[in-house]
């Protein structure tokens, strides 16, 4: 993103720490905020019947966490848990939403990068089915 694009965010976000064993969000609360991962690594985990809480990827520095809420505010389909000290960008999401409908240059800037993260995301995902389908049926 060119420095235009990065100022436009810079009005929806803040600096926020997480400890380790802190959720920056839990499945079925509402999206908030997205998250830049400047430092630290972070689960992210799904519930599955049968196996209870099953992390889906780990994430670390330059990533980007609770992506969802781009979309809507509803409950993040995720559990994600700071697994050590973790500094990141927050990024309010509404106001970011709202950034994005405003200056659609801008939004198809975010959302080509979402569209990044969901594709390596649905991999991840992919190869965790792919497992657990290969384990239940050993």
């Amino acid at each position: 993103m060119d420095e235009n694009h990065l100022d436009f965010i810079t009005g929806c976000a803040s600096n926020v720490v997480f400890q380790e064993g802190e959720f920056l969000f839990r499945q079925g609360t509402p999206v908030k905020q997205i998250f830049l991962l400047r430092h630290g690594r972070v689960s992210v985990q799904a519930f599955a019947p049968g196996r209870g809480q099953v992390t889906v990827d780990v994430v670390g520095a330059g990533d980007l966490v609770g992506w969802s809420g781009l979309l809507d505010d509803d409950g993040a389909r995720f559990d994600a848990m700071a697994l050590e000290l973790v500094r990141a960008i927050a990024i309010d999401s509404a106001c970011l939403r709202q950034k994005c409908e405003a200056d659609p240059c801008m939004g198809l800037a975010m959302f080509m990068r979402v569209a990044t993260v969901l594709e390596r995301r649905l991999d991840s995902t992919r190869v965790l089915l792919l497992d657990m389908y290969a384990a239940n049926h050993h």
